[in-house]
């Protein structure tokens, strides 16, 4: 089948969707079907890409690492008819998000949306970050979702949270799936190595997009106290993003810099290396709908301590395969970090043998497959169209463009109040 994949977020960006839509990207083609990618330009993008259109974008929105999408030029449509798609599938509800649901009632096809992300936690990056927004962007995705002939949640608690949401489109659980065997390979001894941490050293590791909402600062803090209380543990810390510099000031002033090792965003094959250089994975986000690097680490091997939120409960069990601690409290998650310091050796080997189990279930042919089969079951239905539900996202689309002006034209004013008292004379 020929699948026409758009999203706002595509390599070589680092993030959960982007890495998601790769994911299935490659599976799909692998097992023999066209995919055409839509998605913004990027910095350092490869210079030949297979079916992929690009879209003018604005880079780096408001201090972040995402891109706004321009207006998509009258080229698109051509290379969409030329494609000649069976199904669409969207990754946003908004920017191209909105021109995939264009495409999809043009042409009369079925329209599939992966709530990837809770919208609502995202509105910092927004002037203002104001209260109507947080609900503005709940109802967008929610009626975007209403829009759609199948809906894919990434995780059941995700599911769950949309059905109560009133979500009344058909949902099917799809995690985006992990590499196993591309996992349990890698030397965590040599990627040490190259970092100069020590072998014997107890690595307490975090891997991912370092942004605002990963509530890193709480995961700094245990960090913080966890390297205080025990001489022999350090930090790794993988990954890129605007959290970065103030977690790594942390460290600073509580003189630890020396025992935090800190790299980049990295790819294959050294990605998998440093799950495995890893003793225990630490996670305090409160903000995903699944779980990727959880699930990386654990096809590792790698025991996970981590926060309970949706998307982390499916994949961490309690004792099993590391701690889920329910409540945000810096002690008891760095008391958990600690207790992987003092496990005896047949307790360590119990619980990397509990996450190499748990990985499995989080495969990416397992998930792929099931994609597929959400697709074959919709195409050649009997296009719906939804009136109503478009006019109630259109409304909110509205709604959310009327606040933004609103937020824009304050901080336009602040600024311009604050340049105006900066430029009065001392009157002293």
């Amino acid at each position: 089948m020929n699948i026409l994949m758009m999203t706002n977020t595509y390599l070589p960006h680092v993030g959960g969707v982007a890495r998601s839509v790769d994911t299935f990207v490659r599976g799909y083609r692998q097992r023999g079907h066209r995919v055409l990618v839509v998605a913004p330009v990027f910095d350092n993008m490869a210079e030949h890409e297979e079916d992929v259109i690009r879209v003018p974008a604005i880079q780096h929105f408001n201090g972040s690492d995402f891109s706004v999408v321009l207006p998509v030029s009258v080229g698109l449509r051509s290379a969409v008819k030329r494609f000649k798609p069976d199904i669409v599938h969207s990754h946003h509800p908004f920017l191209i998000g909105s021109t995939a649901l264009r495409i999809a009632r043009m042409y009369e096809l079925p329209l599939v949306f992966t709530h990837h992300t809770m919208y609502e936690r995202y509105t910092h990056y927004i002037p203002g970050d104001s209260k109507p927004l947080r609900h503005f962007a709940v109802q967008l995705a929610t009626h975007y979702a209403n829009l759609c002939d199948r809906v894919f949640a990434p995780s059941e608690s995700i599911a769950e949270l949309l059905r109560q949401r009133r979500v009344r489109s058909p949902i099917t659980v799809v995690p985006t799936g992990v590499d196993i065997e591309r996992f349990t390979k890698g030397s965590g001894d040599g990627f040490r190595q190259i970092m100069n941490i020590p072998k014997d050293a107890f690595v307490i590791g975090h891997l991912g997009r370092l942004a605002l909402e990963k509530n890193l600062d709480f995961l700094t803090q245990a960090v913080i106290s966890a390297l205080k209380r025990c001489p022999q543990a350090c930090f790794l810390l993988v990954g890129k993003g605007e959290a970065k510099p103030s977690m790594l000031a942390a460290f600073e002033r509580e003189c630890l810099a020396t025992r935090v090792f800190s790299v980049g965003a990295l790819e294959s094959p050294v990605l998998e290396s440093a799950y495995h250089a890893m003793d225990v994975f630490a996670f305090s986000s409160l903000s995903e709908t699944q779980g990727m690097v959880l699930a990386e680490a654990m096809a590792a091997g790698t025991p996970v301590v981590a926060l309970d939120a949706p998307g982390v409960r499916e994949i961490v069990r309690d004792e099993y395969n590391g701690r889920l601690l329910r409540n945000a409290d810096v002690t008891v998650f760095t008391e958990a970090l600690l207790d992987f310091s003092e496990l005896e050796n047949w307790r360590q080997h119990a619980y990397k043998q509990a996450a190499l189990s748990s990985a499995e279930m989080f495969s990416t042919e397992h998930s792929v497959n099931r994609a597929l089969v959400s697709y074959e079951e919709l195409i050649g239905q009997e296009f719906v169209q939804r009136h109503e539900d478009y006019s109630a996202w259109k409304q909110v689309v509205g709604l959310i463009e009327g606040e933004w002006e609103l937020l824009r034209s304050h901080a336009e004013a602040a600024a311009g109040a604050l340049s105006d008292t900066a430029a009065e004379p001392d009157k002293e």
